[in-house]
């Protein structure tokens, strides 16, 4: 089955807009011609801020949404996300948790797979429907690099990431050969109030270069990784031996 070229941009769904990679791609997409925007964070001050930026700067249409992703994670039949029609869902939301207090505090590990993984799933399955995959559209899901190999220091989170990282290959695969394309992206560390003290500077990209690197290949699906080095460096890292992996 031939694929036709991916339509241009022009509308865009994201869920953890507050993050600060989701403004800078916003801000890029608008930049590009993106003019209808609805975003869903949790904190509904800091998605008005970008809300008022969107629409005064680019003239663009937007909306709002607030979600509690630990709600989400309960999956309750009620819940059931409305997510619309749009040319780009782009899913960005996370958190690092406190990785010291979820060695011991069982309501962290919940909180940390509610936002980096069980959260995602009822906006992930309202997303990708056989109507949807049937027609031109793009999934681009931020995942992490602490996916690829536990580490003693973030465990709960690089696990939440490999089953986010997991379940969205399942729906990448599903996806072959249909219209709709999906893109996982495995993001190194950012320099943003998340990492901050928790990674050495040389190691972490700017928000604005990874939104640029994502929207100079808008048509690409399957997995990749951002910055690009960061693959051979996992490839690396994926390679070495328990006593020397357990000090990362």
């Amino acid at each position: 089955m031939s694929k036709a070229p991916l339509t241009p941009i022009r509308s865009a769904f994201v869920l953890g807009s507050t993050s600060e990679v989701a403004k800078a791609i916003c801000r890029e997409l608008a930049q590009r011609g993106c003019r209808r925007f609805h975003l869903v964070a949790r904190n509904v001050e800091a998605n008005q801020q970008l809300t008022v930026e969107l629409q005064e700067r680019w003239k663009c249409a937007v909306s709002t949404e607030q979600t509690d992703l630990l709600a989400d994670a309960a999956l309750e039949p009620a819940r059931q996300p409305e997510v619309g029609e749009f040319d780009l869902y782009l899913i960005t939301a996370g958190a690092l948790g406190d990785a010291e207090l979820a060695r011991s505090d069982t309501a962290e590990v919940l909180r940390i797979t509610a936002a980096n993984y069980a959260g995602l799933l009822a906006w992930l399955t309202a997303i990708v429907t056989p109507e949807r995959i049937a027609k031109q559209g793009r999934l681009w899901v931020f995942s992490s690099v602490a996916a690829d190999r536990g580490r003693p220091s973030n465990y709960h989170y690089g696990a939440a990431k490999a089953a986010l990282t997991a379940f969205c290959e399942g729906l990448l695969l599903r996806c072959q050969g249909k219209p709709f394309a999906v893109r996982i992206i495995k993001a190194g560390f950012m320099a943003t109030p998340m990492t901050l003290g928790k990674a050495p500077p040389v190691l972490c990209a700017s928000p604005e270069s990874v939104a640029r690197d994502l929207l100079r290949w808008p048509k690409r699906r399957g997995i990749e990784y951002l910055p690009w080095w960061w693959s051979p460096l996992m490839r690396l890292v994926r390679l070495l031996p328990a006593p020397l992996a357990s000090k990362l």
